[in-house]
């Protein structure tokens, strides 16, 4: 039973597959597929098929699977349709381009960069402009309004072209490969491209185009040639001779190389003039035609080498190059990140003189005044040549010479620019060290530099003597035979100064003087007799003033002449010129006030240094206070005062308990009588943070009416050399009544409140005093120092009296000027009225042009329609006339036809006439008309009874 049943199991088993097998196809015994090999293509067919099997089974028993299936395919079809969708639509194609100028703009506008055409009209102009823009391009945007206003002034002689070099469809795109724009292009002819650089500014435009449409100047006369020579430009001249032809040979080249030039210097610095008359030529050396010459001030002037060096643009302008004597350059900053400044800076010491510049003024007088200086400064062997271009500069009439080559001095003629009357007086300062057998000796000079002061003024002498007690500190080192020399501005008095130049002299030279009987007769010579008499030796000594007897005749005043001192000193300035409606951020930054209605800025940079200096913005930029800055800062002990740079004041609330310090209110914090514990710190050190909390609490546990915690951001604010750190941070501690005695905490130690305190209590201890501070002082000491304080009181009465003279010329001066501001003020009101008068009728008047415009274009209209009209009934007219000529052609046929149809009725007999037979067809007859003539075709009557039927 075990055996079958477990056959019988099988063999119904065995069966069931085989009958599967069968019905799925195979055929065959049961169990075949797994006994006998069969195709992998065979079997993968097989499961897929008793998949789809099972799957439609399934869907049959639960068909809420099968609509659940059907919808997430359906919703997965249109999320994928929906996805593709949008990632089509995030890439659409570029807008196409616009007009980047309206359309009145004497600018030509190619917006969809249009290059070939570009060149196309280029070619029929003689000086072409290219801008190329993109339309997304700010700075684009900004120098649009420049071009346009340069294009006002200049497109009857330039063609100015603008090329959208962005459209990516255009020409330009696609040839063009620009790294930044705008980019401003200028062609000569077939030369160029001449790529311009300078500032987007109309007038600077306007200039280089004015300078590439005529790069050669035209010198005619001796004075043109004296303005060419004494510019502050170098400048190329060359001499042809046009008699012999239209064009001489080497002409062609130098015009060219004026073009090099302007390619390779965008600023134009190289300037280049043309003579044609031969007496001229010879005045600087040139005899043959085609000649070049290169004017240098004060090294030799040079003629191009034709011998040497090969006769074209490229090398006449390249010898020019190399061979130029620099003057004064222009400097022009971009703005961005640039080295320019830096390597200028390296060369030495800088002036840079920030001015207000007109590109296309005819004339610049404050220029002519700098390059006055400049030639006056570097001038040091006392070149004739210069001499007559200062006598040019200066408009001295000169006598015509007959060359630019070097005379005997006695031929130049030494016109002074002022009148000046001296007061001169003796200044011996008192003996300065034990050691020493010398006495420094000083010659006082007192210059009137207005002629109405005939004679010497004690008030102004007296002034002198004064402010020279102020600045005789820097004579006090002058311990050799050498003289230095200096001039001062004078006591706020704008028509005079004073000359002061120290020696050392002899002793036995200055017994004479002692030797004298009226010598010390003065008031000033009790503060030398008083001072040597009182053992203290105060540091502030105090000169006396002599009557000047010329004891020195070996002194010569004229060593202060401001002629050569470029070669006198160590400290030779460079001159630099910036246009300050451009770049006044700069002149900002060195101590220029940003509320200023003149904008002048002079600064001297000395960076190895680290200093720099400013001309007072009180004074005017003029020859004479820019000399006597530029003699202040060469002297040795420059009486300058070092610039100092610091944060505004204004933004630091004073309710702290710490009193935050700046350039301007150091000296108040620190001289207040008061204990003084200042910080040193920056905003990168990482180290000052730290010590926040131990200065606060210090702050809040000593009083605050004896007592000040301040700190000074050193990054941002300027302190005088003697109060700088070289290290961060730093405690200076400046004691009440002594703050000479100024102290720095150890920097071993560190910074704890402990520390701070017991370092503040040692050093403000009035133990702490140095024994010779604290020992009295004698009785006859007292009594000196009480003659030499009524001395000083004496001393500020005459300071008193001196500034009441100088207020009450500085009332008539301020009088005199509110006289002229009021006039200015009224002719300005009168000009506003014009001005506003001048602006309703240009308003009228563009009202009425307006409106006459639109009544031209109407009426254009109107008469466009008229004509129109008139052309159709000419048309017409037309046709009616060719209608009637048929129409009167077909009656006289049928005239004619008439007319022989009755000859032959009168010809044919009665009978006929009666009968009853129809008349042929034919044309209509008409009464009293006659047939037509024989000798007309056929056709023709067709033709025309075909156009009677159609009327």
């Amino acid at each position: 039973m075990s055996e079958c049943g477990g056959r019988g199991g099988s063999g119904g088993s065995s069966s069931g597959s085989s009958d599967d097998a069968e019905e799925e196809g195979g055929g065959g015994p049961a169990g075949s597929g797994s006994l006998s090999p069969a195709p992998a293509a065979a079997s993968s067919a097989d499961r897929l098929r008793r998949g789809l099997r099972s799957a439609f089974l399934m869907a049959r028993r639960r068909p809420e699977l099968l609509c659940g299936a059907v919808a997430l395919g359906c919703a997965l079809l249109l999320a994928l349709k929906f996805t593709c969708s949008r990632a089509k639509d995030v890439i659409i194609p570029a807008k196409p381009p616009v007009s980047f100028f309206s359309s009145r703009s004497p600018v030509l506008d190619l917006f969809q960069g249009q290059l070939d055409y570009a060149e196309h009209v280029r070619q029929d102009s003689e000086v072409a402009l290219l801008f190329f823009y993109a339309p997304w391009c700010g700075q684009s945007m900004a120098a649009r309004a420049e071009i346009e206003q340069a294009a006002s002034q200049l497109s009857d002689q330039v063609l100015f072209v603008a090329i959208n070099c962005w459209w990516n469809q255009g020409k330009c795109r696609k040839q063009k490969h620009f790294f930044y724009f705008p980019v401003i292009y200028l062609y000569h002819r077939s030369f160029g491209p001449i790529e311009y650089k300078g500032p987007i500014s109309a007038v600077y435009i306007e200039k280089f185009v004015r300078r590439v449409m005529k790069p050669l100047l035209y010198i005619p006369s001796q004075s043109e040639l004296l303005d060419f020579l004494s510019n502050y430009e170098p400048g190329v001249l060359g001499y042809f001779e046009f008699s012999g032809s239209p064009q001489p040979p080497g002409y062609l080249t130098f015009f060219t190389s004026a073009l090099h030039s302007l390619k390779k210097d965008y600023l134009g610095t190289v300037r280049f003039g043309v003579i044609t008359n031969k007496h001229l030529a010879k005045l600087v050396s040139l005899v043959h035609s085609g000649s070049v010459y290169l004017h240098r001030h004060f090294n030799t002037s040079l003629v191009f080498p034709r011998e040497v060096i090969n006769y074209t643009a490229e090398n006449i302008y390249k010898w020019a190059l190399e061979n130029q004597e620099t003057l004064l350059r222009w400097l022009q900053p971009h703005g961005g990140k640039s080295i320019l400044l830096n390597n200028e800076l390296k060369k030495g010491p800088a002036l840079f003189l920030f001015i207000p510049f007109n590109p296309l003024a005819e004339s610049h007088p404050l220029i002519n005044e700098i390059t006055e200086v400049a030639l006056e400064y570097n001038n040091c062997h006392g070149d004739q040549v210069v001499e007559r271009l200062l006598q040019h500069l200066r408009r001295v009439d000169a006598p015509v010479f007959k060359s630019l080559a070097s005379e005997p001095p006695a031929q130049l003629l030494e016109l002074p620019l002022i009148m000046a009357s001296p007061c001169c007086n003796t200044v011996v300062l008192p003996q300065w060290h034990a050691i020493s057998r010398t006495h420094n000796v000083c010659e006082l000079c007192v210059t009137q530099s207005s002629v109405s002061v005939p004679q010497c003024s004690f008030l102004e002498v007296a002034g002198a003597l004064d402010s020279f007690y102020l600045k005789e500190q820097a004579f006090y080192h002058v311990a050799s035979d050498s003289m230095l020399c200096s001039n001062f501005l004078s006591f706020y008095s704008p028509f005079s100064y004073y000359t002061a130049c120290c020696r050392t002299m002899d002793r036995s030279v200055t017994g004479f003087l002692d030797s004298e009987p009226d010598i010390f007769k003065s008031p000033n010579t009790e503060f030398s007799s008083l001072e040597k008499e009182c053992e203290v030796d105060t540091p502030g000594s105090v000169p006396h003033i002599e009557e000047n007897r010329h004891v020195f005749p070996e002194v010569d005043m004229n060593s202060t002449n401001f002629t050569g001192l470029s070669c006198r000193t160590n400290k030779t300035l460079n001159l630099y010129l910036l246009d300050s409606n451009l770049f006044w951020l700069y002149a900002e930054r060195l101590g220029a006030p940003s509320t200023t209605r003149v904008k002048e800025f002079a600064a001297i940079v000395d960076v190895k240094e680290e200093s720099h200096y400013i001309l007072d913005p009180k004074q005017a930029l003029m020859k004479f206070t820019l000399e006597s800055f530029i003699q202040n800062f060469s002297v040795l002990y420059s009486p300058l005062k070092r610039h100092l740079i610091g944060s505004d004041s204004a933004q630091f609330s004073s309710q702290h308990l710490i009193t935050e310090v700046t350039t301007d209110t150091f000296w108040k914090v620190v001289l207040q009588k008061q204990d003084v514990l200042l910080l040193y710190y920056a905003q990168w050190c990482g180290f000052c943070p730290a010590l926040n909390h131990v200065f606060i609490q210090l702050a809040r546990l000593l009083p605050t009416d004896t007592f000040t915690v301040a700190r000074i951001d050193v990054s941002q604010n300027d302190l005088p050399w003697e109060f700088m750190a070289d290290r961060l941070p730093t405690v200076l501690f400046f004691p009440c009544n002594r703050k000479d005695l100024s102290v720095k905490y150890p920097e071993d130690l560190p910074i704890t409140l402990p520390n701070l305190l017991r370092f503040i209590l040692h050093h403000s201890d009035s133990a702490s005093v140095p024994q010779n501070l604290a020992n009295p002082p004698t009785k006859e000491c007292l009594q000196s120092e009480a003659v030499l304080q009524q001395g000083h009181i004496s001393h500020l009465e005459r300071e008193i009296q001196k500034l009441r003279a100088e207020i009450s010329t500085l009332q008539r001066a301020q009088t005199q000027v509110e006289a002229q501001l009021s006039s200015a003020r009224r002719d300005e009101h009168r000009l506003l009225q014009q001005q506003q008068t001048l602006e309703k009728q240009h308003g009228l008047l563009q009202l009425h042009s307006e409106q006459m415009q639109a009544l031209y274009e109407q009426k254009t209209r109107e008469l466009e329609e008229v004509a129109r009209k008139l052309q159709e009934l000419a048309d017409a007219s037309e046709n009616l006339l060719t209608e009637n000529t048929w129409l009167k052609i077909l009656v006289a046929t049928m005239e004619r036809k008439l007319e022989g149809e009755d000859g032959a009725e009168n010809l044919t007999p009665p009978e006929e006439v009666q009968s009853d037979h129809p008349e042929p067809s034919g044309p209509p007859k008409l009464p009293g008309s006659t047939p037509p003539p024989a000798n007309i075709s056929s056709p023709l009557v067709a033709e025309r009874s075909n156009e009677n039927r159609a009327d």
